[in-house]
């Protein structure tokens, strides 16, 4: 128990301030989980060999660095095109930070000091961090404003610089105990404190995620200023009308900035897809702290109109180009579908820190819809190739409209690319991708909530209870789970195993989709070898026993392969099929279909074989139909797509 104890004193530290009054569920954080599986460790590793190095030498040769250097000189210009472009050296030393936590790499940590030191002597005396003003305070950027703050509600970005500093703060703080990067934050953050509030300036942040990287400084520091200003700038949305409200136009009416109306009022997921997830996880995490009821009312609201209206089946969401942001109720189009990572990775925030507050499962159904495949199809195989957007169908070499050549960061894409101009999508993989461990436990009260089933050994406490519990399994390919069992003493607690809602004939947790037919086939869960009897608990199987050492509970989870109908309010999927096995959607893919999806129909009889592939996109999981069957159709998880060059792809069938 050596182990734990060593990771345990990591969760006491970087908790040792935090407050009681928090989410009723605690995560077990992400130092207390070491994956061994071989589906995210190598993914994992190839993010700290491939991506974060490629990230850094990028930040460095496109005048992201150079940014940094020159406003500590006050000389030269602002190199890059965006206010926004510091955010993508926080992000990156975030993601890097998740990795030090779990590998250590002095290599890389020396190199982090070294940039922080470049950070930090940007910093101006109060605090100020901001490139595209301080380099040349009489020549700001053109989104900047002449003064301070002055147009910070619509596109100077400075306070969403200062939320990427916090996050990333924080992440080093935690991962290597070092204060240099966190005093640089803090130092921002007093200033920020001290400029906004009542009676002071007054403004909602244009592109939120200040709000919650000042709740991660709270947490850190205890310091309540942190978290009051946190609430200050959400209730401030709204407030302040100079939109024209009944315009349709969202720059014009405010949505697009969720600042139409006050947040408690609102019950729409609107506005820019990532600025409204950002927005949405600190309403819960404030909602969490300070037991606001009118805020928790708010994006319970708004969850349920997201999940049920404007989510696409394979868990993207921000529907809309114009603006890359979500359309209207049912509004979800392919053939022009956006989809920005950044707003799968905010989804995946905010779906877990409502489950913090809910202990629901329906959460994490989303959040890990999202992360198997509208989130990961992200990234390419290589850890280096990148979409800003994420396709639901390719035809004729062309997606929404526009022919291949003729894409740019901001348009539908048919194939991934090294780096963007604005490149918010490729460092914020960075950070998201070492965090994952993090995302599959919680505790409360006697309750050991599993979330994600990935092989991992885990240290937790449950009460005074110190337990080490193993996961081995192949998933995502396969269903069968196992789970050992080890407190140090013998330990009481109900151990609540998620049940995905596709292993309870349920596709989305609403109505927007559903499968074509139920499957019968049960869910089997035995203790040391014996089934037992469970009962399901806002959909965790719930198994409460004494336990001992060497405890192992197997859980079995079918995984047929399942064709998918939407919501007939879901124009453009009207008389299609998409194709389900567990957690991963598919997709056709030309090089597999004799160079074309899109005249693949699916007689309405069509039945799946599943085969595993070695040697085919690093190993995946393949659906053909049987070979009696016309026309012969294979399938490839959708995260896998455009890993072998450009051509046609298809998420949703016609159905004969």
């Amino acid at each position: 128990m050596r182990k734990f104890k060593i990771a345990l004193m990591v969760l006491v530290c970087s908790n040792s301030l935090l407050h009681a009054q928090d989410y009723p569920i605690q995560n077990v954080p992400f130092t207390n989980v070491t994956l061994t599986d071989k589906f995210w460790t190598p993914r994992i590793e190839t993010n700290r060999t491939v991506t974060i190095p490629a990230s850094f030498e990028r930040c460095q040769n496109t005048g992201r660095i150079q940014n940094f250097l020159n406003a500590a000189t006050k000389t030269g210009k602002f190199c890059t095109k965006f206010p926004f472009d510091d955010t993508d050296i926080y992000k990156t030393i975030e993601g890097a930070s998740f990795s030090l936590a779990n590998h250590p790499d002095k290599k890389l940590e020396l190199y982090l000091d070294s940039l922080i030191t470049i950070v930090g002597n940007a910093q101006e005396p109060d605090g100020y961090l901001y490139t595209a003003r301080t380099i040349d305070p009489l020549h700001p950027h053109a989104w900047s404003g002449m003064q301070r703050w002055e147009k910070e509600r619509e596109l100077s970005h400075e306070l969403y610089n200062s939320g990427h500093l916090y996050e990333a703060a924080v992440a080093h703080f935690q991962a290597t105990k070092k204060r240099n990067f966190l005093d640089i934050a803090i130092r921002n953050a007093d200033l920020v404190c001290s400029v906004f509030g009542p009676g002071k300036l007054a403004v909602a942040p244009g592109h939120e995620i200040v709000e919650m990287g000042l709740v991660k400084l709270y947490r850190i520091t205890g310091k309540k200023e942190y978290l009051s200003t946190a609430k200050f700038f959400i209730e401030q949305r709204g407030h302040y009308p100079k939109y024209n409200t009944t315009s349709k136009d969202e720059w014009k009416n405010g949505k697009y900035w969720q600042d139409d109306k006050p947040v408690t009022e609102q019950d729409e997921a609107e506005g820019h897809a990532v600025r409204a997830g950002y927005l949405y996880s600190a309403m819960a995490d404030v909602a969490a702290l300070t037991k606001d009821d009118s805020l928790l009312k708010a994006i319970d609201r708004i969850w349920e109109n997201m999940v049920s209206k404007k989510l696409y089946v394979q868990g993207s969401v921000g529907a809309v180009a114009g603006g890359e942001r979500f359309g209207e109720n049912y509004e979800l189009p392919n053939a022009t579908a956006y989809n920005e990572t950044c707003a799968a990775i905010a989804n995946v925030y905010w779906n877990h820190r409502m489950f913090l507050l809910h202990g629901d499962s329906k959460y994490i159904d989303v959040l890990e819809k999202s992360l198997y495949n509208g989130l990961l199809s992200g990234i390419g195989l290589d850890g280096k190739s990148f979409f800003y957007t994420n396709a639901m169908q390719i035809t004729n070499g062309y997606a929404g409209g526009g022919a291949f050549n003729s894409f740019n960061s901001k348009s539908i894409e048919p194939t991934r690319s090294g780096w963007f101009e604005c490149s918010c999508c490729p460092t914020n993989m960075a950070r998201l991708l070492p965090s994952i461990p993090g995302y599959m436990y919680a505790v409360k009260d006697g309750k050991l909530y599993v979330n994600l089933f990935i092989n991992s050994n885990a240290y937790l406490t449950i009460g005074k209870q110190n337990i080490e519990l193993t996961q081995q399994n192949n998933y995502p390919w396969d269903g069968g789970l196992v789970f050992n069992v080890n407190p140090e003493t013998t330990a009481t607690f109900n151990m609540m195993i998620r049940i995905p809602g596709w292993a309870q004939n349920e596709a989305v947790p609403s109505d927007l989709y559903k499968f074509a037919n139920n499957d019968n086939e049960k869910v089997t869960i035995t203790v040391n070898g014996k089934p037992v009897s469970y009962k399901i608990t806002n959909g965790y199987a719930n198994i409460n026993r004494t336990w001992k050492k060497n405890d192992m509970v197997k859980v079995n989870l079918p995984m047929p392969v399942r064709k998918v109908i939407a919501n007939q309010n879901l124009k453009d999927d009207i008389g299609k099929v998409a194709l389900q096995r567990g957690p991963m959607m598919y997709c056709a893919e030309w090089p597999d279909n004799n160079g074309t999806t899109s005249s693949i129909t699916i007689p309405a009889k069509t039945t799946f074989n599943a085969s595993f592939t070695p040697n085919l996109l690093n190993g995946v999981m393949v659906l053909t139909n049987k070979s009696t069957q016309k026309p012969f159709i294979t399938a490839i998880p959708y995260y896998s797509w455009a890993n072998r060059g450009k051509g046609e792809m298809q998420v949703w069938f016609p159905e004969k």
